[in-house]
């Protein structure tokens, strides 16, 4: 299997014959038109995890002659920019929901900002974790009472979350947050099991280099990769 990083959150995945796009707001190095005017692949989903400016954007409609499906959750139904999309090829998703097609299944959990966060497994048995906003969004300048509402919201949804497996998990590790950056991808993977961590949401901000208590927790079998350039790429390779 071979991510693109696109922007921010957004990734392209090449697994086997299917490409699968996620939240593709922005692609700068063209990574996805090449892809899709090459045409080698059998499947096209494209995923939105929400309706944020910088989850989402209406570029993606150039794909839709050779879309598989979009995928999308369920909140953009409330906004102008869906309106341009083929109704008829849209699945909207609301959280704790399931849709499977002819090549992937998949299952939505909720978020801790807007929309949902997507499990993805495909044909050949490869399952994709993409996290969407969903995080411990612990700002130091917020008020004390924000801040532990953020903390009681992010735990209640990680109990629904405990005993996930997946092969590669992007997850959140905003640079913005500060010295909690990491609160959230470290209380992650204490309850799934996650071969490989793709961090995102860091635009502007250096790759991340994990903490020491970070690595303790995730131990030895957790890779780590933080792409800070669009067009990086990385290819895995997994036992089914």
């Amino acid at each position: 299997m071979e991510i693109f990083y696109l922007l921010n959150s957004g990734f392209m995945i090449k697994d086997g014959n299917i490409l699968m796009l996620f939240d593709d707001f922005e692609d700068p190095s063209k990574i996805a038109d090449r892809f899709f005017d090459k045409g080698d692949f059998e499947y096209l989903y494209i995923f939105v995890s929400h309706a944020h400016f910088d989850h989402f954007g209406t570029h993606i409609r150039a794909y839709a002659q050779k879309v598989s499906r979009y995928i999308f959750s369920s909140d953009l139904k409330r906004t102008k920019r869906v309106k341009v999309f083929p109704a008829e090829n849209i699945t909207f998703m609301r959280k704790y929901s399931e849709w499977e097609g002819d090549a992937i299944k998949v299952w939505t959990y909720d978020s801790t900002d807007v929309g949902v966060s997507f499990l993805v497994e495909t044909k050949s048995g490869t399952r994709i974790f993409h996290a969407g906003d969903f995080n411990w969004w612990h700002w130091e300048n917020d008020t004390p009472e924000n801040r532990l509402l953020a903390e009681k919201a992010f735990k209640k949804q990680l109990k629904r979350l405990k005993g996930l497996e997946a092969d590669v998990a992007f997850f959140p590790v905003d640079g913005r947050l500060g010295v909690s950056e990491e609160k959230g991808i470290t209380e992650f993977v204490k309850v799934t099991d996650i071969k490989n961590i793709v961090a995102m949401h860091r635009v502007g901000y250096p790759a991340w280099t994990p903490s020491k208590n970070f690595s303790d927790v995730a131990g030895e079998n957790i890779s780590v990769w933080s792409p800070t350039i669009s067009g990086e790429r990385k290819k895995y390779f997994f036992e089914q």
